[in-house]
């Protein structure tokens, strides 16, 4: 007999049924319903500006995120850390290349070169965080250190007194979370939004 029957479930077996689907509900009402609902308006209602993103505005329009790096090419404005995935959030990771990789290694000196050209100084003096990626690739931070040794470039480029512009960064420095977490940083964003407007106020 080819035909497969449908056995009758045991008495035993319906009343095992019952409660197991009865706690499969329970807890996706309370995990997947109850919970993400109560922690996203918590978040919302404490913390409304990060839940949404960080986003910055101006002029009512969204020119980008707190945590978010961007791609500065000009040689006007502040440049960040490179990104293995062009800042995109949808892929963020970092080159998953070996430092012994020809591939890397030829990235390294080809930026270190173009940041020493760029900011006037010997290759000796590139730091290490604005030739290499981040782990994130959309990292929207970098040292003091690295905003300060491009003052020289932005300033010439910008017209503007150097000093002004070394001012502005040591105003823009964020302090470590707490005073003990991290380290000093400088959001690269907002470092450059602040800067078009000192560029404009100072025409």
């Amino acid at each position: 007999m080819n035909t497969l029957e449908t056995l009758p479930l045991s008495s035993e077996t319906q009343s095992l049924l019952r409660p197991s689907i009865g706690l499969i509900l329970v807890g996706f009402l309370i995990a997947g319903v109850l919970y993400s609902t109560a922690s996203v308006s918590i978040a919302q209602l404490i913390f409304p500006k990060q839940a949404n993103g960080s986003l910055i505005e101006l002029d009512g329009n969204v020119v980008g995120s707190s945590l978010v790096g961007q791609n500065f090419v000009s040689e006007q404005y502040f440049q960040g850390r490179p990104s293995a995935v062009s800042y995109s959030v949808d892929g963020m990771a970092g080159s998953n290349l070996a430092i012994s990789n020809p591939d890397l290694q030829k990235q390294i000196k080809e930026r270190t070169a173009q940041f020493a050209q760029n900011n006037q100084m010997t290759e000796q003096q590139v730091p290490n965080e604005m030739v290499t990626a981040s782990g994130s690739g959309i990292d929207p931070d970098i040292s003091p250190e690295s905003a300060l040794l491009q003052v020289k470039r932005v300033a010439q480029q910008r017209h503007l007194p150097e000093q002004q512009v070394r001012d502005l960064v040591q105003q823009q420095i964020q302090a470590e979370q707490f005073g003990i977490y991290g380290q000093a940083r400088v959001n690269v964003l907002q470092l450059n939004l602040a800067l078009d407007q000192l560029s404009s106020t100072t025409r």
